[in-house]
């Protein structure tokens, strides 16, 4: 909740780029996250633009890696899945494949950062601090998820965290989503997928709740 509350009241999003200052090393990560794709595979226009931006950052710290997050499928092509296409994507537009990270198993926001933290504890152990890129709409939603799924994960296997110190966001001029999917992403966490997907469902988030119902969660 302390996070959930400092992440709402005091966070900073940076649009179109990573902002100055941060760390240019191999020690440092940033993280795309991923879209749904067309139902012939190919990345929707908001996609796209989250890996400009993206790309834009990389190119702006050089020697940091570049992880993609998103294990979704399309309706009418199962042999793709959004991490695959956006790594390629990144790197049919020049960047290193020696950058690239890929974490094509997941299917919610919340997988994609614990898939993403267990990836970079095996293999980029050195890996300690990320940057969150995705849409403006959902950078708070995914900003917060990660942070407490990687505080979590630390714990859980005695690991030192892996801190999100920074963010860039697509602008996609969307509505913002509703609040009560972070407290979605909180029961997704602590293993309540069902009521978890009943948070998500719109016919349940549109009907404004009153007061004390929103204790609940």
């Amino acid at each position: 909740m302390k996070y959930w509350q400092t992440n709402h009241e005091k966070l900073e999003i940076n649009n179109d780029i990573l902002p100055d200052g941060l760390d240019n090393s191999n020690k440092f990560c940033i993280v795309v996250l991923g879209y749904q794709l067309n139902d012939d595979g190919t990345m929707k226009d908001e996609l796209i633009g989250r890996l400009k931006v993206a790309l834009d950052s990389a190119n702006k710290y050089p020697n940091t890696y570049v992880a993609c997050t998103g294990g979704g499928t399309a309706k009418n092509n199962f042999n793709v899945t959004e991490a695959d296409q956006m790594a390629q994507w990144l790197i049919d537009n020049g960047l290193n494949k020696d950058r690239l990270i890929i974490e094509n198993k997941s299917s919610s926001t919340v997988q994609n950062a614990k898939f993403t933290y267990n990836i970079l504890r095996k293999k980029y152990k050195d890996i300690d601090k990320i940057a969150i890129v995705t849409s403006d709409y959902h950078i708070e939603r995914g900003s917060l998820l990660y942070k407490v799924q990687f505080v979590l994960s630390a714990a859980k296997n005695n690991d030192k965290s892996i801190q999100i110190v920074s963010n860039a966001a697509y602008q996609a001029y969307k509505a913002s989503e509703p609040f009560l999917w972070q407290a979605g992403g909180f029961c997704e966490i602590l293993g309540d997928v069902k009521l978890a997907n009943k948070i998500y469902d719109e016919k349940y988030t549109k009907p404004k709740l009153k007061k004390e119902q929103m204790f609940l969660f």
